[in-house]
């Protein structure tokens, strides 16, 4: 069994302080302070320091650090197997994700875990990519759905997680109800390049998406407003403001005055979907049913559309 306070002091060199590794693991802050002093104690090491008001980590507290990736990988494998064998199910499931994957992906199967494993005590998250992969190595959550493009580049190929890809979740128009395309249910990107648009501001992931498209199609979009949520792009739309861009997943919900347009032609832009799992645990029938149950949901979104 891996030491708390390890899995603590991992927190820690992720965090950097000692208010944000309480944030994030759910302790208090007097209680990270006593488990990281604990642990050099009981190691005989120095793996902190004081600097300024704050602490930092040791050469010594780096090294072990890590070092203890491999460790926990293999335990978390132990684990899953143990159970395995035994015939039993952890019995606390933490799941997480953005917006539209917690209504549109962990909802379903948080639904299908309570009616098939109703002995298991399943926990919800809606959070950032960034957050998401931060919550599994602290184990607060076990399964995440996020945007690959969203999530750090140096989580592809990281060993410390497992990525399934779940879907190429398209990107769709929005125009008003009352816009003359809106009976054609497909549109061409190149032919609404002189439209109003509202997309999310410079330096973001979707406006890098939106920009591409239009590049690749050779135009140039006229972008008249910026949103950070979708709701507001939405309800933006609905008040005949411009057009925009919108995933596949996103659900238009009541909007009113909006229809949704699937773009053809050449180059289509979509985000991909995939779930994350700390390696070492893919293989425990829970996260197994989890990613079949995820795989099923994605596809039966993608053939309704």
């Amino acid at each position: 069994m891996i030491d708390q306070r390890l899995l603590t002091l991992r927190a820690f060199a992720m965090c950097g302080t000692v208010s944000a590794t309480a944030e994030l693991t759910g302790y208090s802050r007097s209680a990270i302070s006593a488990q990281l002093r604990e642990l050099q104690q009981a190691l005989g090491m120095r793996l902190l320091v004081k600097d300024g008001r704050g602490l930092r980590l040791t050469s010594t507290g780096r090294y072990l650090v890590s070092q203890t990736d491999t460790l926990v990988t293999e335990w978390d494998r132990i684990r899953s197997e143990a159970l395995t064998a035994g015939g039993q199910t952890q019995r606390r499931f933490g799941i997480g994700g953005f917006s539209t994957a917690a209504s549109s992906l962990l909802a379903p199967l948080a639904s299908e875990l309570k009616t098939s494993r109703p002995d298991v005590q399943v926990q919800m998250v809606e959070a950032s990519p960034e957050r998401c992969f931060d919550l599994l190595l602290t184990e607060r959550i076990d399964l995440a759905v996020v945007v690959a493009m969203q999530a750090a580049s140096h989580v592809d190929g990281d060993p410390r997680f497992e990525l399934t890809p779940l879907l190429d979740d398209p990107l769709d128009v929005m125009v008003p109800s009352t816009h003359p395309l809106a009976e054609r249910g497909t549109v061409h990107l190149e032919d609404l390049a002189q439209e109003p648009w509202i997309t999310a501001a410079p330096g973001s992931t979707y406006h890098t998406l939106f920009t591409a498209a239009f590049t690749a199609v050779g135009a140039t979009p006229r972008i008249e407003h910026e949103a950070i949520e979708w709701e507001t792009a939405t309800a933006w739309v609905g008040a005949g403001l411009g057009i925009g861009l919108v995933p596949r997943l996103f659900r238009l919900g009541a909007a009113e005055n909006v229809t949704r347009l699937h773009l053809e032609g050449s180059w289509q832009p979509t985000r991909r979907i995939v779930a994350a799992v700390r390696s070492g645990t893919q293989d425990s029938p829970l996260v197994r049913s989890s990613l079949e149950c995820l795989k099923a949901t994605a596809r039966g979104i993608l053939s309704r559309s």
